[in-house]
Formats: C-alpha cells, sequence, structure tokens
C-alpha cells in the first residue's frame, strides 16, 4: 500500500473537544472523526484495527466452541416490555416510533431477541449447550457521550449469550468465555485484569468486568485488589472488612441536643464537637422512584449510590433537592438526622447498625443530637453494606490483605444471567424428565471499539500511539526522505515490493513531504516499525530501522535488508 492510495488525514494540533489523550491522538493521527456527540466515522487506519480486533475476537470465540450469527439492530419494544427492562434501561436506551407510532429500539444488547429466538426454536436438552454470538454495531443514549469511543453513543461491540440446562452447565461456559478473553486481550497486547462487577440493568447472580489498567484520566473506574490472594473488584461491586468495634452492649446514653451555629458539614461539626468523623453518622436522603429514603453512614465513609439502589430496588435514584430535605426534615439543609423523622425507610450500613452514642443532625436548623442509638431514638428498617470500598481496608476474601487500588478502562463483561430472561420471556427446553424447565442463560460482551482506545491510552507516548504488532492498521512503514529522488525511490520502491511478498503489511510514504514531517507521522499513527531510506544511509549502501515501542535503530546493508527488516518485525511484540 502507498500513503497516497489511503486517506490519512493527520493533525498538527490536539482538537478541542478532546480531553483524553487517547482520544486526541485517534483525531490527531486520522483515525477518526466526530459526527456528532458520541458518534464518529471510521477512517481507513481505524477500519483496519478494528477489523483485526474483530478478527481476534471472532477466532477466539470460535474456539470457544460460540456460533456466529446476525441479530436485527432494530427491536420491537414488546420484548423489552416482556423482560422487564423497558423501564429499567429507560433513558439509555434509544428509541423510536415507526410510521404506524409503534415503539421500536435500537438495540445496546440482545439479551430479549436472543431468547426470543431461541424460544422457538430449542425444545430438548438435547440440544444443549448452545452459544451464539455476533460482532454489530450497538446504541446506547449516554447522558454525557465524551471522552471519544470511551463512552460513545453508537459502537461496535461483540455480544455472546450461552444456553445451558442446568447451573452447572453454566458455569462452564462462562469459564469458556472467561479464558476466550484473556487470550482475545492478550493477543490485542496487553495484559487484562478480571474483576467482579454489579450486575445493573443486565440482572442474573453474577457478573465480572475485564479491566485494562492505566494510569492516565482514561482510567474512568478504580478498580480494588488484595495484595495477597485474587479479589478484585470494581468500586461499584468492592466491599472490605470493618474494624468497627461493637458497641451494642455499650451503656446508652441520654440523647441529648446540642446548639451547633451554622455547622453543617462534618469537618465543620466534628471541630465543633471535638470528636473525631468516624463518631458522626451522615443522614442522605434519596429520592428512590416515588419515594424517600435514608442512607446512614458513617461520617468518615462516602455512600456507594449503586449498592443503595440495588438494596432499595428503585428504578431511579436521586439525591434529595433542597426543597424535598426542608420538607421533610423542617430544616435547612445540613441538619438531617433519622430521630422522629417521618415517612422515610430508613438503610442503615452494617458499621452504623454496631455503633452506639453516636452524633447525627436533629432535624433543627443548627442543632444536633449526641448520644443518638439505632432501635432506641429511631427505627431500623434494612441493614447493609453501603459504603465505597476504600484502599488499605482489609480483604473481604483472605481477610489477611489489604487492598490497593488502580484505574481501569472496562473492555469486556461477563454475566450469569441464570433464568432471569428465559422465565420473563417463557423460554423452556424438555429435560431428559419430560419436564419443561426455563434455559440457564449467561452473556458475555467484547467492547471492539473501546477496546481500540484503551489500547491508544494505554500505548503511547509524546510523539504517538504505539500499537501493538497484532492490531496496529500497518505493521511497518518505509519513510524516504526524498521519494522524488529517483535512487532513494527506486531502493524504496525495492524494499517495499519485498516485503509485500514475504506476506508483511507494509505502507511506502511516497508524499511529496519534508521528511520531518514522515517521521512525525509515522511516530503519530504509531506503526511498529520504521524503515528510512535516507542519502546519509544510502552513501553507505545501508537503510535505517527503527522500532517504535523502544526507540531501538539498526543500520543494515541493502542486499539483505528485506530479510533482516522481516526478522527484526518477527522479534517485536
Amino acid at each position: 500500500m502507498r500513503w497516497t492510495q489511503i486517506y490519512i488525514p493527520t493533525l498538527r494540533e490536539d482538537p478541542a473537544e478532546a480531553e483524553l489523550i487517547s482520544h486526541k491522538l485517534l483525531l490527531r493521527a486520522g483515525f477518526m472523526r466526530k459526527v456528532t456527540a458520541g458518534v464518529y466515522n471510521y477512517l481507513p487506519l481505524m477500519q483496519r484495527v478494528l477489523h483485526k480486533i474483530s478478527n481476534i475476537t471472532r477466532e477466539e470465540m470460535n474456539r470457544a466452541g460460540a456460533l456466529e450469527v446476525t441479530m436485527p439492530v432494530l427491536h420491537p419494544a414488546e420484548v423489552w416490555q416482556a423482560s422487564g427492562r423497558w423501564d429499567v434501561v429507560g433513558k439509555e436506551q434509544m428509541r423510536l416510533k415507526d410510521r404506524h407510532q409503534r415503539d421500536l429500539v435500537l438495540g445496546g444488547t440482545h439479551e430479549e431477541i436472543i431468547t426470543t429466538l431461541i424460544k422457538g426454536e430449542l425444545r430438548s436438552y438435547r440440544q444443549l449447550p448452545l452459544n451464539m454470538y455476533q460482532i454489530q454495531v450497538k446504541f446506547r443514549d449516554e447522558i454525557r457521550p465524551r471522552f471519544g469511543l470511551m463512552r460513545g453513543r453508537e459502537f461496535i461491540m461483540k455480544d455472546a449469550y450461552s444456553f445451558d440446562r442446568d447451573e452447572e452447565g453454566l458455569k462452564i461456559a462462562y469459564q469458556k468465555m472467561v479464558d476466550a478473553y484473556f487470550r482475545i486481550f492478550r493477543r490485542c497486547g496487553f495484559d487484562i485484569r478480571k474483576v467482579e462487577s454489579d450486575t445493573g440493568q443486565m440482572g442474573g447472580t453474577g457478573a465480572h468486568e475485564f479491566m485494562v489498567v492505566v494510569d492516565t484520566e482514561g482510567g474512568e473506574n478504580t478498580i480494588f485488589y488484595c495484595d495477597k490472594c485474587e479479589y478484585a473488584a470494581n468500586q461499584d461491586k468492592a466491599t472490605f472488612i470493618s474494624d468497627q468495634p461493637d458497641e451494642r452492649e455499650n451503656e446508652k446514653l441520654p440523647l441529648e441536643e446540642v446548639h451547633t451555629p451554622d455547622r453543617k458539614t462534618i469537618e465543620e461539626v466534628t471541630d465543633f464537637l471535638k470528636l473525631p468523623a468516624e463518631r458522626l453518622v451522615k443522614t442522605l436522603l434519596y429520592r428512590a422512584d416515588d419515594q424517600i429514603v435514608a442512607a446512614l453512614i458513617r461520617g468518615d465513609r462516602q455512600i456507594n449510590e449503586i449498592k443503595l439502589k440495588n438494596e432499595s430496588g428503585c428504578l431511579e435514584l436521586e439525591m434529595a433537592d433542597a426543597p424535598t430535605v426542608q420538607s421533610i426534615t423542617g430544616s435547612e439543609v445540613g441538619f438531617a438526622g433519622p430521630c422522629d423523622l417521618k415517612r422515610v425507610k430508613f438503610f442503615l450500613d452494617e458499621e452504623v447498625s454496631k455503633m452506639a452514642n453516636f452524633v447525627t443532625g436533629a432535624n433543627k436548623t443548627d442543632y444536633h443530637y449526641k448520644n443518638v442509638n439505632a432501635g432506641r431514638d429511631f427505627r431500623v428498617d434494612h441493614i447493609t453494606d453501603l459504603k465505597l470500598a476504600e484502599g488499605g481496608e482489609r480483604c473481604p476474601h483472605c481477610e489477611k490483605g489489604s487492598l490497593k487500588t488502580d484505574r481501569g478502562i472496562e473492555v469486556g463483561n461477563t454475566f450469569m444471567l441464570g433464568t432471569k430472561y428465559s422465565e420473563a420471556l417463557k423460554a423452556y427446553f424438555v429435560d431428559a424428565d419430560g419436564k419443561d424447565k426455563p434455559f440457564v442463560m449467561g452473556s458475555y460482551g467484547v467492547g471492539i471499539t473501546r477496546t481500540a482506545q484503551a489500547v491508544a491510552e494505554r500505548f503511547n507516548d509524546k510523539y504517538g500511539i504505539i500499537w501493538p504488532k497484532s492490531i496496529a492498521p500497518f505493521g511497518i512503514v518505509i519513510t524516504p526522505t526524498n521519494y522524488q529522488d529517483e535512487k532513494l525511490k527506486e531502493i524504496a520502491d525495492q524494499i517495499h515490493g519485498e516485503l509485500e511478498k514475504k506476506g508483511l503489511e507494509v505502507i511506502l510514504d511516497d508524499r511529496d513531504e519534508r521528511a520531518g514531517v514522515k517521521f512525525n507521522d509515522a511516530d503519530l499513527i504509531g506503526f511498529p516499525l520504521r524503515v528510512t531510506v535516507g542519502e546519509r544511509g544510502l552513501a553507505k549502501g545501508q537503510v535505517e530501522v527503527k522500532v517504535r515501542r523502544t526507540g531501538e535503530v539498526t543500520s543494515m546493508d541493502l542486499d539483505p535488508a528485506a530479510d533482516k527488516i522481516a526478522e527484526i518485525y518477527d522479534r517485536i511484540d
């Protein structure tokens, strides 16, 4: 391939729209262009990268025994309503109406469609297990589509769905997919970390995310992992063992109202009362669908809203606004407490349930209560874990290790769906005893476009992207410093032809540009290997080869140059 035969519109400056380094680089290097918020054109270089990631994914899915299909992007609303997810997914779902005013969905995932398909096709346990997958465009109406392909409204994903007779079969299918994911991402050039995750809108009995660890702003998720065992979870799911002492047998002191003028924040109240933050309990009011709930956690902790949402069973959870807080508590914001609080349901973090004689707001402007005790001074509706995990706490799995943190980008996920969809959509098979049973399902996704940007976020330097060889748009770029010079042109064309005959993906930079421009573009785009054909080297009968990842430079004689270039290329990652 020649550079002048392909469209590569590189930019010299960072686009104003981009925040992440990977987003900036993919735009600057001519891989993609924005159409509208969260929607992009994939240009020729990106198309080559996406094809390679898709082919790696396809090969590993086939190797794991999954069968490729293609399902529609356009879904009838009825199947989403039947599964119960029409209301659960809500505003994130791209919806439209046809000319007959029937509701339709642009699919963001295909559990409903695949279950409906299998429901009409499979009847006997003898037809199981089965795993089907597709690689297809998906849609999600992100509230803040930003960060390029990380939070797109239109994206490419591989989604697979397994059907088994029982939970044991699901475990086997699930592990096959986990193993396939490790192979996929290893072939794409990076190590991956599997972490426990919340099942969220998908539902089911368990889930994992597959994270690329990065130390940049692109690390949108906090990962917690143990320094002594294999425990790992994302921030939504992570827990820890609290060393909160059990004070429930302590003497219950009389409730005492304390004047705390203009002290609203934890810092202000603890400083005024000369108490540590762990002796205070925050009362956080939320609107959970059509009811108000109060979440109580220690003053030095942060609430995990995902855990609260799951525990309350609501579809929509949002912090109560100031008028609602004032209506419920009768006070200004900052003085809410559980005592005498009416019309709310209480959710206590398990640490709070063990505390005695703690401090809360008094539901009275400029006042707090001391010596508050759950059960005596207010009722307890639910006790659960509501805290965000913190680094340094004790591992909940081995109980000996300490939790460490990293930042990560999710590129894949797996869900143990169980019978959630098959029961809702009445998808049954006949077992060996002649009885109808629901299919036991799993769901497995790989973000194709997300993986491409995650690689660019993980592998780059001040000059540009550093693509792993397996998914680079071209493996080798040949850069004659002056393609108008007949001798340089002849040698560059010769090496280009010889490398192509060896089956290597090579691009010849035949532009009439200065050498510096060509070198900068080659580094910006991130070709794994650059071959420079220049006057100075040619005077010695040599060309120069540079490995993009390491910067290693080798000069070699012209005669066996193509063979030696191929050898160097074979050795790089």
